[in-house]
C-alpha cells in the first residue's frame, strides 16, 4: 500500500518584493504542466498560500477539474517582503545563511530544518488520511530541498544529483516535478526535479 506525491515548484514569478504573481512565461509553464497531469490520475491538489503557488495550482486544477486546497505548511521558508524594510540583498544573505546552517532561526520565517519538517508532517498526514491515492502539491524550491535534506541520506541525494547539498539552491527549476512515495517502509525518493514535460 503506497501513496504518491507529486511535488511541483511554482512557475516563474515576477522579480519584485511581496506576494508576487507568476509571469506570462510562468503561465505557459503552468499550462504545460497541466497538460502533463491530464494523463495522471490525481485525487487532490494542495498549494502554498503564496500567490505564485496558488496561481500555478489553479491553472493545473482548472485543467484537471480539481479544486485547490491551501495549506500554510507548504509556504516557503521565508518570503521577501515579510520583514518591513528588508532589502533584497539582505533577504538573499539571510536565506544563504539558513541554507548553510540548517538550524539557524532567521528573524522572519523558519530555519531550513523546521521548514522541511512542515512538509514532512503534511505528507505523513495526507498519506494517513488518503492512502493509496495520488496527491499534487504546489510549493517552493527551497522548501522542497529542505524537506529532502531532512528525510534522505547524502548518498540518496547524490544519486539524484552530484553535490546535492552544495548545489541545492539551484537544483529545482520552476514547474519541475519531484515524486515521493510513502509506503510501509517509509518515504521513498522516486524522481527529482523532472522538467522533461516542459520540453515536449
Amino acid at each position: 500500500m503506497s501513496t504518491d506525491f507529486y511535488i511541483v515548484r511554482h512557475a516563474i514569478k515576477e522579480k519584485n518584493i511581496g506576494d508576487v504573481s507568476i509571469t506570462a512565461e510562468g503561465v505557459k509553464q503552468a499550462h504545460a504542466t497541466a497538460s502533463y497531469f491530464k494523463q495522471i490520475h490525481i485525487s487532490r491538489i494542495f498549494s502554498s498560500p503564496l500567490n505564485r503557488a496558488k496561481q500555478t495550482a489553479q491553472i493545473i486544477g482548472n485543467a484537471i477539474r480539481i479544486p485547490i486546497i491551501e495549506d500554510a505548511r507548504l509556504r516557503e521558508r521565508a518570503n521577501w517582503g515579510d520583514m518591513p524594510g528588508q532589502t533584497f540583498q539582505e533577504f538573499v544573505e539571510m536565506c544563504d545563511l539558513c541554507t548553510k546552517d540548517r538550524d539557524f532561526s532567521p528573524p522572519i520565517g523558519d530555519s531550513a530544518r523546521r521548514a522541511g519538517e512542515r512538509l514532512s508532517s503534511f505528507i505523513l498526514e495526507i498519506s494517513a488520511q488518503y492512502p493509496q491515492e495520488s496527491t499534487f502539491i504546489v510549493t517552493h524550491g527551497g522548501l522542497i530541498t529542505d524537506f529532502l535534506l531532512n528525510e534522505f541520506s547524502q548518498e540518496e541525494l547524490n544519486n539524484k544529483h552530484p553535490n546535492f547539498i552544495i548545489e541545492q539552491s539551484n537544483l529545482v527549476p520552476e514547474c519541475s516535478i519531484t515524486k515521493i512515495r510513502h509506503d510501509a517502509e517509509g518515504l521513498q525518493f522516486v524522481d527529482f526535479a523532472n522538467s522533461t514535460h516542459m520540453h515536449c
